[in-house]
């Protein structure tokens, strides 16, 4: 039985999740992930998708993942369907943190491959967590069509869940090296150095990258 006590302490938290202050939101979702109430997970998922500050977000998914995945799960495979890039791109991102390998089969190839960058970034992080064993090869498939996309934030993002998912990658990767547009063929290159050597750093190999088409060749010829 709720008490009148605890029906004023919730409402004053949902209400905190709307205050003008992004510290007292920060606070609130801090509070609510200390204390997890099935009744704010609606309103925390509500919120993500329309939060403008970074690390109130961060702490909204937090929150989150502090509640049953049998509850929030299943609300935030509807939210990767809305028409709201913030809303799909934050429900993948907290699927990836609570990591139930059940939200798979909503990692569709739409969203991997989304218009929007952020979506994809976040279908991208979200897909190599969940992948099942034996399925990474096709996701691998995928995820090389976008190479060369967006600027060097994405590029980096698709770089390392590529490199994540393990030598299944090599052969997408070899066989993009060879692909029409130079920024694939560079951004192929750039990630086959970084899965040789993980030190050498995005930049550098997307210099080194740059250069070796730039002298009309392919990367494996190195």
């Amino acid at each position: 039985m709720i008490t009148p006590k605890q029906e004023t302490d919730a409402v004053r938290a949902l209400q905190g999740l709307e205050h003008g202050s992004s510290s007292v939101r920060l606070q609130t979702a801090l509070a609510v992930g200390t204390n997890p109430d099935a009744r704010f997970i609606d309103r925390l998922i509500e919120r993500c998708a329309i939060e403008p500050e970074f690390y109130v977000r961060e702490m909204l998914t937090w929150a989150l993942t502090r509640h049953s995945a049998s509850l929030t799960v299943p609300e935030l495979l509807g939210e990767v369907r809305s028409e709201h890039a913030q809303a799909r791109s934050q429900a993948l991102h907290t699927l990836s943190k609570i990591g139930d390998r059940q939200a798979w089969p909503a990692i569709t190839r739409a969203l991997l491959t989304d218009a929007d960058d952020e979506v994809a970034r976040s279908a991208w992080r979200a897909a190599v967590a969940l992948v099942p064993e034996g399925e990474e090869s096709e996701l691998a498939a995928v995820l090389s069509t976008q190479l060369g996309r967006g600027e060097r934030e994405t590029q980096l993002s698709l770089s390392r869940a590529l490199i994540a998912l393990g030598e299944v990658v090599l052969p997408p990767l070899r066989a993009a090296m060879t692909h029409l547009e130079p920024r694939v063929r560079q951004h192929a290159i750039a990630t086959e150095r970084l899965f040789r050597d993980p030190d050498a750093g995005f930049e550098f190999a997307i210099e080194e990258a740059k250069r070796i088409v730039a002298l009309g060749r392919t990367g494996q010829e190195e």
